[in-house]
């Protein structure tokens, strides 16, 4: 393992409890981030992605549980920790920033008594010492007005200005790991550009290794140093932010790439046909194989392992794996495509 290696996943599978069965929503996921890195997990609405950064911090709530896997944080199994150790890491060691702030701030207190309380929690100020910290930290984040906006309450902000703030909490305690859940989502595109450029700053400042979970190739494609691409539960391609630009090799990865706007003037958009399956309804063999232009006779039969490629890619497909035909392994490129 890499010395500078912050985060490793190990075959994390993470479900649902739904009359009398498992319906798992992660699947078998192995993910690492390296300490100052930014990876960024992307993919459609019901992918896995949000799951799995609650499976990290083990926020998933029941009917939902962690069935199997490994989450390796600086040396410990996050998975073994007590129910005590992991609240002296969420928040302190391991931030979570949400999409949607107005959720994530309790309505009936001033921001910058929930920025104390987070302080106070972790001892890392007394109550002497919170409201210049938590003040500290709003300048911090580019708040305006920091003194004044220290006592205003969640409705009275913007919402780029809460969203800062949400930032300026998560960020209070001084964490090695943020994990950002669609942070930019619910903003106009003007401050969503602010919000991902203060998150720049903060990380290169603060020397930040950053989770970035987002459906959006823009995003992925300004703030990235490495990409998980996530489909109906599994991770089917990673690669650096470049390489997966410039060749992406899962039909899936494809497809989101071809979807982008940025075509000739009047063309149309070209979107992935159907949609993801639903929990418990994938088919039996890969997940994207029935939307997949590219799909031959085992895609539709077995779930295609993990194949490694040059400069540390791996993909989930056959295209660049092995192949099953007649009960013989074969190169993928032999078999008749469908």
């Amino acid at each position: 393992m890499s010395e500078a290696r912050l985060l490793t996943i190990e075959r994390l599978t993470t479900g649902f409890d739904q009359q009398g069965r498992f319906v798992p929503a992660v699947i078998d996921v192995s993910l690492h981030v390296d300490a100052g890195e930014t990876l960024c997990v992307v993919g459609e609405s019901g992918s896995g992605k949000s799951v799995t950064a609650f499976s990290i911090l083990r926020l998933v709530q029941p009917p939902g549980r962690i069935a199997s896997g490994r989450i390796d944080f600086k040396g410990r199994d996050l998975l073994t920790l007590s129910e005590r150790e992991m609240q002296a890491i969420r928040g302190a060691e391991i931030a979570l920033i949400f999409q949607e702030p107005m959720t994530a701030l309790n309505p009936v207190f001033t921001i910058g008594s929930q920025i104390e309380e987070t302080l106070l929690i972790h001892g890392r100020a007394t109550r002497r010492t919170a409201r210049k910290k938590a003040i500290e930290m709003l300048a911090a984040v580019s708040m305006p007005e920091p003194e004044k906006r220290v006592r205003d309450y969640p409705h009275q902000l913007s919402g780029g200005l809460r969203q800062r703030a949400l930032i300026a909490m998560s960020l209070a305690c001084e964490p090695t790991l943020v994990i950002a859940d669609e942070p930019t989502t619910a903003l106009d595109v003007t401050i969503q550009a602010q919000i991902l450029d203060l998150l720049r700053d903060l990380q290169k400042r603060m020397g930040l290794s950053l989770i970035l979970i987002t459906h959006d190739l823009g995003v992925v494609a300004e703030m990235a140093d490495r990409v998980a691409v996530m489909y109906a539960g599994r991770v089917v391609e990673e690669a650096g932010v470049k390489e997966l630009f410039h060749d992406p090799k899962h039909p899936y990865t494809r497809g989101l790439m071809a979807s982008m706007p940025g075509g000739a003037p009047g063309e149309r958009l070209r979107a992935i046909q159907g949609t993801v399956p639903p929990l418990g309804q994938l088919p039996p063999g890969c997940a994207f194989a029935p939307r997949c232009p590219d799909r031959f006779e085992p895609c539709t039969s077995v779930p295609p392992g993990t194949t490694s490629l040059a400069g540390g890619r791996t993909v989930k497909c056959y295209l660049h794996g092995e192949a099953v035909e007649n009960g013989a392994a074969v190169g993928a490129g032999s078999v008749r495509r469908s």
